[in-house]
């Protein structure tokens, strides 16, 4: 009985990885899909604001929008478990 309990234990905690795995991967595809967007959109819509050879500002802006919305969601994604967890 204790060893088909471990066993269901087991079975339990190894779909726990594989969707923890699953959705990491999903959240990279998701992330490297995102840069792309920025990156063209720093391209199109900034570089031409700037002077010639205002490639080191551009990826520096690049930089900031990257890091702002890796603030914004985090801080997000924290109050939503937050809330969660004192219902």
């Amino acid at each position: 009985m204790a060893a088909q309990s471990e066993k269901k234990l087991l079975h339990i905690e190894l779909m726990r990885q594989m969707i923890t795995l699953a959705t990491s991967g999903f959240g990279l595809v998701a992330a490297l899909a995102w840069n792309n967007v920025i990156q063209e959109f720093v391209k199109s819509y900034v570089t031409k604001w700037l002077p010639q050879g205002g490639s080191l500002i551009s990826l520096f802006l690049y930089a900031v929008v990257v890091t702002g919305l890796a603030v914004i969601i985090t801080y997000q994604l924290t109050r939503i478990l937050d809330r969660l967890e004192h219902r």
